[in-house]
């Protein structure tokens, strides 16, 4: 089998490369071959070296699609994204990449599949902010996807171009609507979301965090060991029980802020909650307004997908990955 990873080196192509090397029959199969891609040259495992070719490419750039699907890659995980605040303050950027890329990427799959009996799994990181407000209390498998941000309507609409290609037989699709992923390891980006790691990680580093939102904001959670087992079981699983909805919500936590740091104090103590530095965001404050909260995601519940269940065991998860020397 050969895969693609498209935005490999990012957190969730890390690990998720990672997890292959750890047991190269991860995704049920052997690896003849991997491509790993990202706009940065993603780092080649040592245990998978000798199969696997990096590349430090624009996969959005004219023809870059078209030259990867050309060698025709079995299963493909599509993960690359500009992020939400960056796509909301770059409108040109975010729809490039987030939206013209990845119609690039399906478009280069059909083409080929005309010529070739060629149609490949698709896995595609899709986002809970295809949702916008006003929610019901509990988002179920029916709610409909009206975006108010750039980056979720960018990710609505790649998620309905993947129903529609998966329906005409260019591929196999699944698009998997992640939680915010926390606690996300190394430094902060341009999330939107991405003080829910800052105030985590920062403290159990001994370092100062800025919270620019009110404790009382609420969200939905999982950890990045959570994140990379839902592409794993997705490339695995029987697509065919999908039907024709072919776009799931992940399992995950809902959890305010306040039991975040609640969470933390029970893991670390108060030491690192006082390194919690509260800095209003007007602007933070209004993206997050209108993100979903909480969810019963029960098709994918009852498809096999987990996540975990307490902020401890979130931040537990983020202790014993990438601290090992300890709080």
């Amino acid at each position: 089998m050969h895969v693609l990873i498209i935005g490999a080196a990012g957190m969730i192509g890390r690990k998720l490369v990672d997890r292959i090397a750890a047991k190269v029959d991860a995704l049920g199969c052997e690896i003849e071959r991997l491509t790993l891609v990202d706009i940065v040259k993603p780092v080649t495992p040592a245990a998978l070296a000798g199969i696997t070719q990096a590349h430090a490419i624009d996969f959005a750039d004219d023809d870059t699609a078209a030259r990867l699907i050309a060698e025709r890659p079995d299963l493909i995980f599509h993960l690359a994204a500009i992020v939400s605040g960056e796509a909301e303050t770059d409108f040109d950027r975010g729809y490039r990449v987030n939206l013209d890329g990845t119609r690039a990427v399906f478009e280069a799959i059909r083409r080929e599949s005309h010529t070739a009996s060629y149609c490949p799994r698709l896995v595609f990181a899709s986002s809970i902010a295809v949702f916008g407000a006003p929610f019901p209390e509990r988002i179920g498998d029916d709610f409909f996807t009206t975006p108010l941000t750039s980056y979720g309507t960018q990710k609505a609409i790649s998620e309905l171009l993947l129903a529609d290609y998966s329906r005409r037989g260019f591929f196999d699709g699944i698009g998997l609507r992640l939680p915010t992923i926390c606690i996300r390891p190394g430094k902060p980006n341009k999330a939107a979301s991405g003080f829910f790691s800052n105030i985590l990680r920062e403290p159990l580093a001994g370092q100062e965090a800025v919270l620019p939102v009110d404790e009382s904001v609420r969200h939905w959670f999982a950890s990045p060991r959570s994140a990379v087992g839902f592409f794993v079981h997705a490339a695995r699983l029987d697509l065919a029980s999908l039907g024709p909805r072919r776009n799931l919500t992940m399992p995950g936590l809902s959890a305010t802020v306040g039991e975040e740091i609640a969470a933390l104090a029970r893991v670390a103590g108060e030491k690192a909650v006082r390194l919690i530095r509260r800095q209003p965001d007007a602007a933070i404050a209004r993206i997050v307004a209108g993100w979903p909260t909480n969810f019963n995601p029960r098709r994918a519940v009852g498809l096999g997908f987990v996540a975990e269940t307490t902020f401890d065991e979130i931040i537990k998860a983020h202790v014993d990955a990438e601290l090992g020397s300890g709080i």
